[in-house]
This record gives C-alpha cells, sequence and structure tokens, in this order.
C-alpha cells in the first residue's frame, strides 16, 4: 500500500532533486534540533596540532578524558583524507582517479570534478584552511577542517567559472569495517520492504530522494564497526549510495549546492559515536506510548481487510478476537473507511459507526481511526480547503495547489504552518472524537513534499516539527508516526516500520530494520503488523507465530491478522486452536517484560539508549556480533534470539559472559556459539545477561517462577 515513487534522475547515479534552502542552525535557533555539539573541550596542554611534510599535512589531536584522540592525514598529491586511531585506519575518503567517485567531487555543466591535489595550506586558531585543485579548469575547492575531541568538521566549496550544481563526498567502505545507520534503506533487491543489509556493507543501497519529507525513516548518519561515524548537516535532499553506483564506495550528495557541511566522529566503538550523534540530535523529551499500550498489543484492521474493510467486519473481527481472550489495546480501523480521502465522514460500508464505536468499548478496547493529511482531489474538501488557502502551493505557481502522486491518488496537503488550516483541520479530527467517540488517530502520508512550497517564513524541515505538534494533540495508541531526520528523535513518537509482506524474508528484513531505526536514534520500535501485509497472499501459521514471538520481544507489538483466521483481497486462511495459544503466549511473554521494557523506556528518555540494540552496542570486541542480523539485546539484560526460520532449530551466538538460558534451565558461559540450537513452534530461544541490572526479576519472570 504505502509506496512512493522516486522521481527523476540525472548523475552518475545522484538524482537531480529539489534543494529546500536554509541551514540546521537555523532550524536550532528556531526551537529544532540542537545545534552540533563541538565535542569534549580541551585544555592548554592537549590542543590539536598541524605538521606539514613533502607529502602531506597531519593534523593530530590528543587523547583526552572521555576521547580517545585521532590523526587526520591529508595526502597532497592525489588528494585524499585518512582517519587515524590508535595506529589503525578507521576511515578513509576514495582518491581522484575517478571524478564521479572522488573524494569531494562536484557535477558541473560539463559533468563530474573533483579535488585532486592540495595546492596551499593555512593553520589558524585551530583549525586547517586547504585550497584544493581540480579537475575543473579554473575551479578549486576551499576546504576548512576543524578537529575537536573526538570528532572533525569538514566545511567545503566550490569557486570558479564552473558552477557546482551538485557536491558529494565519498568514502572506502572497507576502510572503516562494517557500516550502520541511515535507517530505511531502499536498495536495488526490493528495500525497504523486502530488503535491509544488515550490515549496509553487506547489500546495496541507493536512495536518490533521502531527506526530511521523506516517507523513509533515514537520517544523514552513518556509523562503522572502528569506531568512525559521519553526520551531514543538511536539511537538504540528499541521494545516498553505498556499494550501488561503485563497489567499496559509500556517497552522498546534494543536489542544487556548491557547499557541504559534515562531522566526522572518531570514537573507539560503534556505541560512543552513536551517542554523539545522540548528543546532537537531542534525546526522547517523553515517550509517546502509555504503559498499556508497551504492555498489550494494538489491533489494526489493515492486513485483516485492507480496504475492503466495514463495520460488519471489523465487528466480527474484534468479537473473535475477545472471544479467544488474545490481548490488545485498542481496534483501529485503517484505510477504507472515508467517503473519499479528506473527507471525514464514514462511508457506505459504515452505516452506523456511533454503534460501531460502542460496541468495541463494551468489549473492553478503545477505538481507533486511520487518518491522512492528503486531500484527494474528488473529495469535498479539497474545493473547500483550496479555496480557502488550506493546502500547500505549487513550487512553481503559487497561484495553484500543489497537487502531488501518493498511493491512492492525486491529492493536495493541508499546510500545517497555516494557522487556520491546522485549526480547520484539527477541528474536523476533534469533531470526529465527539461524535463517535474515537479515542485516537493513526496518522499515516507525510506532512511535506520536495515539489511543493513552504508556507511564507518556513522550511521543509520546519514541517517535521508541525507534523509532530500536530499528532502530539492526539493519542496515536502505539500506531506512532513516520518521522524522522536529525533532531526528530527529543519528539518521543513510537516508529512503526514501513509495510513489508508476509513470508519469512519479511520477518528477517523486519528484524533487521527495526535495529536499523533504533540505532539511528528513535528507540520505540514496532515490526509492521505482525504476520506482514503488502496484499500477500496471508501468512502462514509458522510466519505469524514466530513473527508474534519475535515482537514480544520487542518494545511494542503491532498487530493486524487474527490468530483465528484472515480473509483479504489476497486471499484467505484458517488457523487452528494451536495458532490462538501461541499467539496468546506471545502476548504473554511480552506482558511479562513489560515493566522491564518501561524501564528501557525511562533510560531512553534519560539517556538516549536504545532499547532494541545489535550485540556489539555492548560488546564491541566480540567480531561475531557485528554481522548478526537475527538476534539483538532487549536493554542489557535480555538477548533475543527467536527463530527466523522455517524449522526447529538456529544457530545462537552468545558473547563473553554468563547467560541463563530459560529454555534449557541452565548458566552458558561465553563466548560461545550453540550449533543446532533446537526450539519447537511453542519455543523462543531467550539468555538472560546474569548480573545485568534486572537479571533475576527478569529470569523469574521468563521462567514462570
Amino acid at each position: 500500500m504505502r509506496k512512493w515513487t522516486t522521481r527523476g534522475s540525472s548523475r552518475r547515479g545522484f538524482a537531480t532533486v529539489a534543494i529546500v534552502s536554509s541551514a540546521v542552525t537555523a532550524f536550532a535557533m528556531a526551537g529544532g534540533l540542537p545545534a552540533a555539539q563541538a565535542g569534549t573541550s580541551h585544555t592548554a596542554g592537549d590542543r590539536p596540532s598541524m605538521a606539514q611534510s613533502r607529502t602531506g599535512v597531519t593534523v593530530t589531536v590528543p587523547a583526552s578524558s572521555g576521547a580517545p584522540g585521532y590523526t587526520v592525514r591529508i595526502h597532497r598529491d592525489p588528494f585524499r583524507i585518512t582517519t587515524i586511531r590508535d595506529g589503525h585506519v578507521v576511515l578513509s575518503t576514495t582518491g581522484p582517479a575517478h571524478p564521479q567517485f572522488g573524494p569531494l567531487a562536484f557535477s558541473t555543466s560539463a559533468g563530474w570534478r573533483t579535488a585532486t591535489r592540495v595546492r596551499s595550506v593555512q593553520w589558524n586558531s585551530g583549525a586547517l584552511t586547504l585550497t584544493l585543485a581540480t579537475t575543473a579548469a579554473g575551479d578549486t575547492v576551499m576546504l576548512r577542517l576543524t578537529p575537536s575531541a573526538d570528532r572533525y568538521r569538514l566545511k567545503w566549496s566550490v569557486r570558479g567559472p564552473e558552477t557546482a550544481t551538485q557536491v558529494a563526498s565519498h568514502y572506502v567502505i572497507s576502510s572503516a569495517g562494517h557500516w550502520y545507520g541511515q535507517g530505511e534503506t531502499q536498495t536495488p533487491n526490493g528495500g525497504p520492504y523486502t530488503d535491509q543489509p544488515w550490515p549496509l556493507d553487506s547489500g546495496k543501497v541507493d536512495d536518490p530522494a533521502m531527506g526530511p519529507a521523506e516517507y523513509l525513516m533515514t537520517d544523514p548518519f552513518w556509523f562503522t564497526q572502528r569506531g568512525s561515524g559521519i553526520w551531514v548537516d543538511t536539511r537538504s535532499v540528499m541521494d545516498a549510495s553505498l556499494n550501488a553506483q561503485r563497489s567499496n564506495v559509500m556517497g552522498y550528495a546534494i543536489d542544487g549546492s556548491a557547499k557541504m557541511d559534515s562531522t566526522v566522529f572518531v570514537e573507539r566503538t560503534a556505541r560512543a559515536v552513536y551517542h554523539d550523534y545522540i548528543g546532537i540530535t537531542g534525546t526522547p523529551r517523553k515517550s509517546d506510548a502509555t504503559p498499556q499500550q508497551y504492555a498489550e498489543p494494538l489491533w489494526n484492521s489493515w492486513a485483516q481487510y485492507y480496504t475492503a474493510v466495514s463495520q460488519a467486519s471489523v465487528l466480527r473481527w474484534a468479537r473473535g478476537l475477545h472471544r479467544a481472550g488474545v490481548p490488545g489495546h485498542t481496534i483501529q480501523v485503517d484505510d477504507g473507511w472515508m467517503t473519499h480521502y479528506g473527507d471525514f465522514d464514514f462511508n457506505s460500508k459504515f452505516p452506523s459507526p456511533k454503534r460501531l464505536s460502542e460496541q468495541i468499548h463494551n468489549m473492553g478496547y478503545q477505538f481507533g481511526l486511520w487518518m491522512t493529511l492528503w486531500i484527494n482531489t474528488d473529495a469535498n474538501n479539497y474545493s473547500y480547503a483550496a479555496r480557502h488557502g488550506y493546502l500547500l502551493r505549487s513550487k512553481t505557481d503559487s497561484s495553484k495547489v500543489c497537487d502531488v502522486q501518493w498511493w491512492n491518488g492525486t491529492a493536495g496537503i493541508v499546510d500545517l504552518a497555516n494557522p487556520a488550516a491546522k485549526r480547520w483541520y484539527v477541528g474536523q479530527l476533534r469533531q470526529l472524537q465527539r461524535t463517535y467517540d474515537v479515542n485516537g488517530f493513526k496518522f499515516d502520508t507525510r506532512f511535506f513534499d520536495e515539489s511543493c512550497a513552504p508556507y511564507p517564513g518556513y522550511t521543509a524541515l520546519d514541517y517535521i516539527k508541525l507534523g509532530a505538534n500536530l499528532t502530539d494533540m492526539f493519542n496515536q495508541q502505539g500506531a506512532g508516526v513516520r518521522i524522522s531526520w536529525t533532531g526528530s528523535q527529543k519528539y518521543g513518537f513510537v516508529t512503526r516500520e514501513i509495510d513489508k509482506g508476509t513470508d519469512w524474508n519479511a520477518l528477517q528484513v523486519g528484524v533487521a530494520q527495526d535495529m536499523a531505526i533504533s540505532t539511528i536514534g528513535y528507540p520505540f520500535v514496532e515490526t509492521d503488523m505482525i504476520g506482514g501485509s503488502e496484499a500477500q497472499t496471508p501468512p502462514t501459521k509458522q510466519v505469524l507465530v514466530r513473527w508474534a514471538q519475535a515482537a514480544s520481544l520487542m518494545p511494542l507489538m503491532y498487530s493486524s491478522t487474527s490468530p483465528l483466521g484472515v480473509s483479504n483481497q489476497a486471499g484467505s486462511r484458517h488457523y487452528d486452536a494451536q495458532t490462538v495459544a501461541l499467539y496468546k503466549a506471545a502476548v504473554r511473554t511480552h506482558e511479562r517484560l513489560a515493566g522491564y521494557i518501561l524501564e528501557q523506556v525511562r533510560r531512553a528518555v534519560r539517556t538516549g539508549e536504545p532499547i532494541m540494540k545489535p550485540l556489539f552496542f555492548d560488546f564491541p570486541r566480540d567480531r561475531a556480533s557485528y554481522t548478526i542480523r537475527d538476534e539483538w539485546l532487549l536493554g542489557d539484560g535480555l538477548l533475543a534470539a527467536p527463530v527466523l526460520t522455517p524449522g526447529v532449530t538456529r544457530t545462537v551466538h552468545l558473547p563473553a559472559g554468563q547467560w541463563f538460558d530459560v529454555l534449557r534451565n541452565r548458566v552458558v558461559v561465553g563466548p560461545a556459539t550453540l550449533s543446532n540450537y533446537h526450539a519447537t513452534l511453542s519455543q523462543t530461544p531467550l539468555f538472560v545477561r546474569m548480573h545485568a541490572d534486572g537479571a533475576q526479576t527478569l529470569e523469574r519472570q521468563l521462567s514462570g517462577r
């Protein structure tokens, strides 16, 4: 359902996309993301220093309290930048051999150019300024490198007769070990729907329209196995590529600009780089979900019925779950209830929505509705909103509405920066709540589109804050909001993944994607609906049960496909009594973990630490953990290793330490590899990290003692 079309491209592969002007710093001053932190300060005795030789320029940053120290080596000819920590390379740019993939590349009307050699060097007030020759006659690159304790900032611009219309930086992937970050990834193999490389360098990533208004959960941040990382300080649409345009090359481009501003982090561990980034973004101010939403599933109608949903089918579905004793806090009607997209009236499939709401409430559930900010051109509200100036305007003709294509047709977008438009839209939602006793909403679609013009005085990045403020006025019922880009972490929304299929691969992709989203700073994650959707044949019993078991070991559970059975446009499937029992058992596991999960929620708010995280965050010296995509830590105390493939065995890797094997009631000393670990369909491999905070409580709760 939720698929977006990437607009046109030009480049070596880098797309021609609209740039959104203004600096992130201005947004910070306006109350958006925090301004970049400079890192640990230096005392007089440990300031950075610069030395020159015939072959290069070296900037040395001594170790200091909380920072490892590092060296940046700039090679004169050919130009490239190498970052070294503890005598080992942790990150290196490409060289200028191929201008399209050069270290500091830029596009002109004559094609791609790149910086080639150092022409002049200046060191002043602790910053290095270089003038670089390029492959464009008469053009130079001015590069300023400003070091601090655990990072250095790179600002560069192109000057000369050949006007730069695009700037790009490129790095050698293998120089830094494995790569992570970015969030949900577009890939040639179907990502983000059917592919999520983990680590990123295990596949190909190519997102030609990565930016603040993108529907994908993405941030311009990457970090590596060797403790280096990159953050691009931009509010512009980017083109990010890893292994896709050229093997062993990671690159990012900004269109419509002759300037680039990025920060390279240098730490000893990947986790430390992550926390450096959180120092820039800010930690969540709160958690958007309630304790009940962390303890029980949200039931949303999408995968159960898709747009064929009706009052009768919702009631039948809810009653079945209720009679079977399957826990849940909300029954939420997804897409398919409106007369037109953007008209807030129930269609003829819902003859008595007030009565439906009453029946849902009488079963002990809250009642929720899917909601969109996009108003289709055939909706009654379209002409009204357009006439009153409530819709975003065209970038090319401000007298016209900015009509955009989405998965449900052609629509205008309510302009949340217009106070009158926001009041009107909020009034429509409040009227729904009053009339039908609606408890909350699942907000879908984006809050802006790059083809539109922002409201006077606003930028595209401002619409993240505007969307966050709007949706925060309502209960999102555990469905959350898909808002991302540097600084969005502070809003504390639940993050639901983009739609997945219904097979084993979809389950595996869902697990990896939650780790990817968690490790760019969004801790309150859930997979797509348990069992998947994407208009595919309903999941088999085994996929549905294993998915529920995996989701029970994540912060939240997001459900749709009933364990009693499902019938939708893609097909029907009946499940047996064991399916119901095993689904309920998974939910009970999640309920037993609710207190522990809430402790992790509070920790995430306090420190930004992910709740669901890769093993190497806590075990950086465990080399095997950097490629494990089917295990994770829930907090510090619980290692989850659910079965994500057909069959009843899997390999389990345990890092160093003592681990209580919940299924076997034994202690295993790691590092250890448990081959052919047996787990029937009713079993989920779980390991409590002994001596971690709360380990004894976890052990009792999970082993039923």
